[in-house]
């Protein structure tokens, strides 16, 4: 799924989580609305509840959800649920989440669509939270939840509690509802090493922004107007509880972290470790409730090898397999990152058809008949090899022995090196379809003026893309020879031949490219352009073939024959 227009996520919570049966008629009912992508389903056993992740464009969002609370409030019998997470209804909550091309106050309106609806054509109370909520006294989920489904036949009937939507009569098979529209938020379990939900809750309390009520002589502290006073937690935007849970034995936090900006994910688990420590427990890992953004994880891993005092230069694999590890996200059950993250949930894969490869197949297709992948794919793969070396080393040289107090400067021209690296490895795929889009140009109609007119516009159109690409390469092995040249001056001296063929690669990858760039300068009609970006291609060039010789220079002094 492309996520090039406005793309909204929805995350209802359903209270099913043991029968397979009834969940698969409600992901079913999600999956038969065309422009939506179910992205992942989440039971839990002992809390009876499923979290179900899908996304697309806002007005099939809003039918899935639609349809996912009509199955839901068909088949679940709330008089029968029993679980440990507190609910309502039997969607208990269905927020909505901007992912892309759309703001926070849109997705508020397309909430407040979805409820109206479910209110009419459904029958069923339905009340509004968070940005869809405009009584702010009665947008916060757990106020508008508190009672819970038992203590909802007498809730609804108080004025104050009138449903923004639907009947002010409590279902009792199907409960209530609460839709709304919020921000990402991540929630996340912490697992201890006790059964005790009095002990988990003490660190809940602990940690939680909202705290704990202040007690003296076994009684509430109350302020000048009567109201309970709060010690407050250690953790902003942070909500959490403890429970036990049947299925593992074990005691939880569970946590909602409502603003990951103001505490993200590996903050809130050292809060816990350390709140835990104090009171003689021990965090034995823990487990993400459905999707998690990969900015998450990546600031995880790199958060975990700085307090270890190693380079967070490294992969976007090697990242997330310490942040993995470090959380024991996959104590309870296997953490997937291709099933867990949703960039990479979102991805398009058809665009990474070369460098999903490996080695021996690219050299293959690169020598079948077929045209692409060509010299401006080789050339960028070329680029992304000569980086890497320069990233090797930096890495080499920050864990050197002896050279300690250096680590952080070596770790921090790695990680520059891999966004390096990283940006040259989706270019090999980009110049590729650069390629085939100039042959889909050419393959139109021109059969009539309009179509003859349409066609050039296309072809011209591709081949400006075509140019770009290649420039883009050479512009950032350019700067990949700055960082290739300070490891050959700086770096670890045994690495320092790797330096040199780092440059080679460097070097061969800007005049290969630059090649490309003529190739299609020769195909295209503006000529102003055309000089501008060949007189831009000569002067990197220049300073690529200069830059080569001194690191040259620099590799060959070092190396003792």
């Amino acid at each position: 799924m492309q996520n090039n227009h406005q793309l909204i996520e929805c995350v209802p919570n359903f209270s099913e989580g043991i029968d397979m049966a009834i969940i698969s008629q409600i992901t079913d009912a999600i999956q038969s609305v065309e422009g939506v992508r179910l992205l992942n389903v989440d039971p839990g056993k002992a809390t009876n509840r499923t979290v179900v992740t899908f996304v697309g464009v806002p007005a099939a969002v809003v039918e899935a959800a639609f349809r996912s609370i009509a199955k839901a409030g068909e088949l679940i019998d709330m008089r029968q649920h029993k679980g440990e997470h507190p609910r309502m209804g039997a969607t208990d909550v269905c927020p909505l989440i901007p992912i892309a091309g759309i703001t926070l106050e849109e997705t508020a309106v397309y909430a407040q669509q979805l409820a109206k609806r479910v209110g009419e054509e459904l029958s069923l109370p339905v009340y509004c939270y968070e940005a869809a909520q405009s009584n702010k006294s009665r947008s916060n989920l757990s106020v508008i939840r508190a009672g819970e489904y038992e203590g909802f036949f007498k809730k609804i009937k108080d004025p104050q509690w009138k449903p923004d939507y639907g009947p002010a009569e409590f279902d009792a098979k199907r409960g209530a509802t609460v839709i709304g529209a919020r921000d990402f938020l991540i929630a996340y379990n912490v697992n201890l090493n006790t059964t005790s939900t009095r002990r988990a809750n003490a660190v809940a309390f602990d940690v939680r922004e909202a705290g704990r009520v202040k007690m003296e002589n076994g009684k509430k502290v109350l302020d000048a107007d009567g109201n309970p006073v709060s010690i407050p937690g250690s953790l902003k935007a942070v909500k959490a509880i403890g429970w036990f849970i049947e299925e593992y034995g074990i005691a939880q936090i569970s946590m909602n972290l409502t603003n990951i900006n103001v505490t993200p994910l590996h903050l809130a688990f050292d809060e816990v470790c350390k709140k835990a420590s104090e009171r003689g427990l021990r965090v034995t890992g823990s487990e993400l409730v459905g999707l998690v953004p990969l900015k998450s994880i990546i600031d995880a891993g790199k958060y975990f090898l700085l307090k270890q005092n190693r380079s967070t230069g490294v992969s976007e694999k090697e990242l997330i397999d310490i942040a993995v590890r470090t959380m024991g996200l996959n104590e309870l059950s296997p953490f997937n990152p291709n099933e867990r993250i949703i960039e990479y949930m979102l991805e398009d894969t058809s665009t990474k058809k070369l460098i999903n490869k490996t080695l021996r197949d690219f050299a293959d297709i690169a020598a079948s008949e077929a045209p692409a992948p060509g010299g401006g794919s080789v050339a960028a793969y070329l680029g992304t090899l000569g980086v890497s070396l320069a990233t090797m080393v930096a890495n080499l040289s920050s864990h050197k022995k002896g050279w300690d107090e250096r680590w952080k400067e070596f770790g921090d021209q790695a990680e520059i090196g891999q966004q390096l690296k990283d940006k040259l490895l989706k270019l090999v795929d980009a110049d590729t379809d650069s390629f085939n889009a100039i042959m889909n140009a050419f393959s139109l109609p021109k059969t009539t003026p309009d179509e003859k007119a349409i066609r050039a516009s296309a072809i011209q159109e591709a081949t400006r893309k075509a140019i770009e690409i290649p420039m883009e390469v050479m512009v950032l092995c350019l700067d990949s020879m700055n960082l290739i040249k300070s490891m050959a001056e700086s770096g670890n001296p045994n690495s320092v031949s790797d330096a040199g063929v780092g440059a080679l690669c460097a070097r061969s990858a800007i005049m290969g490219a630059f090649l490309n760039v003529k190739i299609n300068c020769a195909g295209f009609e503006d000529a102003s352009y055309v000089k501008q970006m060949l007189e831009k291609g000569i002067q990197i060039e220049q300073a690529g073939i200069k830059i080569e010789q001194e690191i040259l220079a620099i590799v060959n002094s070092k190396i003792k024959l």
